[in-house]
């Protein structure tokens, strides 16, 4: 809604004010240039970018919808790995076989159905504790290991956002394009009647408008939302991350759940005692 709302005012704004100083929108609607600074724009885009990137962004734009975490994700994350670890601290790390193997009919897993609904989420952490399950490992050697995945992932899903950003800082020079060759077309009707080559000339200018207004009000703000989207998905992992690190290094489950939430951004955040308050309600 809020990107929604965003997009209304960039356009209410720019196009409002043009109109209130005395323009016409009918002179802005040039179809050619339009063609030449869009079409120009996603070839450039498809030749640049990776098929599975290009997909993935996709994936990504379709998600824009889904502007605040799930407020059922972090609660119920927080009580299945509160009772994996209660259970591997009194029956150790082959109790996970009974759960990680599959974990869409593990009784334990069915209990946190949010859990299951984030393919991201529940891959890592079944991988990691798959990890931790066929052989002991070290927990600095565990934290790196987590560090290094979190990376590769964080460096993959921001390869969309990356390609948006390039296409925005390219779009003013297709707006140059379309102007360049709108000015061709004025100067082969030179001796043509004036107004006809002023209307040629404004027609040419448009390009260049277009071009700073898709950069600057639609390509780069998409980039930077789709910047903040893979921010919000690396951050679960990285709470994630934590809390198996720490428990990995000998600490109790509440602290490692504690480390857990601290890596969790602001707004979705709770405070230790609502933390504490969440898990007790769990095991009622």
């Amino acid at each position: 809604m809020n990107k929604l709302v965003g997009l209304v005012v960039i356009i209410l704004s720019v196009f409002g004010g043009y109109v209130w100083a005395g323009g016409l929108l009918g002179a802005l609607w040039q179809p050619a240039e339009i063609l030449i600074i869009f079409g120009a724009g996603i070839g450039a885009l498809v030749i640049a970018t990776p098929k599975p990137v290009l997909l993935e962004m996709l994936t990504q734009c379709r998600n824009l919808s889904k502007e605040q975490e799930d407020p059922e994700l972090y609660p119920q994350l927080f009580g299945l790995m509160s009772m994996l670890m209660t259970q591997i601290q009194s029956q150790g790390l082959k109790v996970l076989d009974a759960h990680i193997e599959n974990p869409n009919e593990s009784s334990l897993f069915l209990m946190y159905p949010t859990v299951l609904e984030h393919p991201q989420v529940l891959q890592f952490l079944i991988d990691n504790l798959r990890l931790q399950s066929i052989g002991k490992i070290s927990a600095h050697d565990l934290e790196v290991i987590l560090e290094e995945e979190i990376h590769r992932i964080e460096h993959d899903a921001l390869r969309p956002s990356e390609a948006v950003a390039k296409i925005a800082e390219a779009m003013p020079g297709f707006g140059i394009l379309a102007a360049v060759m709108g000015i061709i077309i004025t100067m082969s009707n030179i001796d043509g009647p004036i107004t006809l080559i002023g209307v040629k000339v404004a027609a040419a200018l448009v390009g260049t408008f277009i071009g700073i207004f898709a950069c600057y009000c639609l390509f780069d703000p998409l980039s930077k939302a789709l910047e903040h989207q893979v921010e919000r998905e690396v951050t679960r992992l990285r709470c994630i991350s934590a809390m198996l690190s720490t428990f990995a290094k000998g600490k109790p489950p509440m602290q490692a759940i504690d480390a857990g939430r601290k890596q969790i951004q602001l707004e979705n955040r709770p405070s230790f005692i609502e933390l504490e308050q969440m898990l007790m309600e769990q095991r009622f």
